[in-house]
This record gives structure tokens, sequence and C-alpha cells, in this order.
């Protein structure tokens, strides 16, 4: 439970049986505490309401890219760079440091570096101060880079269309089924670091069943930078999408 944001009942909101988690949790069992997670989330949503027309104004396809920390998101953009045919920007959201929007730029991408401080997500206001900071008019797509974490960002919606979640091979099995709310939320699934599936333990097709599991259409590709032809796949998967909201 993170009190910033009080993801431990995020979920339970969004469906609407918000008693039934609260109860269990003591630290939460008061009408006061779930009245006021209840009316961050109805402004968190409003805002993303308000984000998602913003970009669709400008015709841009907004896309959250999700996963653990280290799993090879800002590595992903970088090798997406030189491949795209579509032009993109990134919101940039780390704890402290800089560093993820610095290697973006390196690359002659647009990104703008969010710092949350304690803050374990990003949220939608977060995220339509950097949208002010980006040039859409130049831009076809709008990168969102969540803060590394499987659990809080799951819960807000950032006023994206899409969602991306990442999992690498090095994180070893089991993500899928420990952290569902996430994996339900994917539209599309990468698995990454796939050239380092002969030195793990790692069955990737039993993965890829837990994630059928809990999303039976989720659509899933294998990603290695070492491989540019699986970084065009992903490039033509949002490509795809793209020319549906365009």
């Amino acid at each position: 439970m993170c009190k910033d944001c009080g993801c431990s009942v995020t979920e339970a909101h969004h469906h609407h049986h918000s008693d039934e988690t609260l109860h269990h949790n003591p630290q939460l069992n008061d009408s006061k505490t779930i009245d006021v997670i209840t009316k961050i989330l109805h402004k968190n949503d409003h805002e993303a309401a308000h984000n998602r027309e913003h970009l669709d104004r400008h015709h841009v396809v907004g896309i959250n890219l999700m996963s653990s920390p280290g799993s090879g998101k800002t590595s992903l953009l970088e090798a997406m760079a030189g491949l795209a045919d579509f032009s993109f920007g990134v919101i940039e959201g780390d704890l402290e440091t800089n560093r993820d929007a610095e290697r973006l730029k390196a690359k002659g991408i647009e990104a703008y570096q969010i710092q949350t401080g304690s803050a374990c997500h990003l949220d939608a206001f977060m995220v339509h101060k950097g949208l002010h900071h980006m040039d859409l008019d130049k831009m076809d797509v709008c990168f969102v880079e969540n803060v590394g974490n499987l659990v809080c960002p799951a819960s807000y919606d950032v006023g994206t269309h899409l969602n991306i979640v990442l999992v690498s091979i090095p994180e070893g099995e089991d993500k899928i089924a420990k952290y569902p709310v996430m994996f339900r939320k994917a539209d599309l699934i990468l698995f990454t670091k796939t050239d380092l599936l002969p030195y793990f333990e790692y069955d990737i097709e039993a993965e890829k069943r837990a994630a059928r599991r809990l999303k039976p259409n989720v659509d899933i590709l294998e990603v290695t930078t070492k491989d540019p032809q699986s970084i065009k796949r992903v490039i033509e998967w949002i490509a795809f999408k793209q020319k549906f909201r365009s």
C-alpha cells in the first residue's frame, strides 16, 4: 500500500465494490478515507479524459508504456527512433533523475522529464503538464514512459489510448500471474530481452498462456534490441493502431 495514492484500493474503486477490499485493509477501513480516495480517482479520470481530447485534437495516438524497472522501456524507444516511419515524443516519468530523457534526447527524440518524487506512478495531472511541453503538431505518437512499477500505474488512467506492458526474460517467471491487474490492462504485451532465453529457466509459452488466461485477445510480441526485425514488428503494431485513430 502506498500512502501517496491509495493504490491498494484503486482497483476496487474501478469495479465499484470498494467495501469488499477496503474492509480487508484496516488502514483504510473508514468512510472518510474511502471518500478521499474515490475523489482523487474521480478527479484523475476527469483529467485523463481531458488529456485524450487534447491528443485527439492534434491527431496524436497516446501510448502508456509500463513495466518493472529495467525491463527495457527506454531501450525500446531508443531502438525505435531509427526505424519508425512515424514521429514520436516521450513524456518520461522517473522518481528523481532525468537520465532517461537525456538518453532519448541524445537519439533526437523530443522528451520531457517529469520527476514524481515519492509517487510510484504518473497520474493524469502530471501527464497533462507534460503534454503542454510537447510539440504535438510535429508528432504522430506520444509515449508516456511510466515509472518502473507493476502495481500502481495499472490503476491510474493517464489519458492515453493504448497500454503497452513490457516483461523481460531476466525478471523470471510468474510476473504475469503475480501482477494480474497490470497485465489485464495491456493492449500489447512485449516479452523483452528474448536473446537471453538460453541463459534462463524461462518457459515463455507458459507465460503467454498465463497472459491469455487474463486477457484472451491481448496482442503479444517478442522483442530484443539485438534484432531490428523484432522492433519493426512493434512499430508495425503501433502504425496499425494509428491508422484507426488518425
